[in-house]
């Protein structure tokens, strides 16, 4: 797969080297930041009047001191999906004097094909890891 050289790019690119499917859907986690509890609660409560598809959740971010809203998406991560939601997001929030601050993955995913999920190893003294 062959992806434009930028963030996004370059984040769809690790998850194919981490051995990820990218033909199937995940959960994708976008991140909005606000200065002010206020602003996010705000946009959570638009996010949510809007019937979105996301599942959201509102937190304090003490690693850069802002409010955090995690909307969360179930979808392909495809470059243009990813880039348009983003975008969407970026503008929404900038309304309540946000932005988004990036999204991101868990590794691991229901449905993953990762060597040694099903692996019964104990470690006892002779284990490498």
């Amino acid at each position: 797969m062959q992806f434009p050289a930028d963030d996004n790019g370059q984040m769809l690119q690790a998850m194919v080297d981490a051995g990820m499917d990218l033909t199937k859907s995940m959960d994708i986690d976008f991140f909005l930041v606000f200065d002010e509890r206020s602003d996010a609660e705000s946009v959570l409560e638009d996010l949510t009047a809007k019937n979105d598809s996301a599942d959201l959740e509102l937190q304090f971010n003490e690693e850069v001191e802002k409010w955090e809203i995690i909307a969360c998406y179930h979808m392909v991560p495809d470059y243009d999906a990813i880039l348009a939601k983003e975008t969407e997001l970026n503008s929404f929030a900038g309304e309540f004097d946000g932005m988004t601050d990036g999204w991101g993955v868990m590794q691991h995913q229901d449905g993953d094909d990762f060597a040694g999920d099903d692996d019964e190893h104990e470690c006892d003294e002779h284990c490498h890891h």
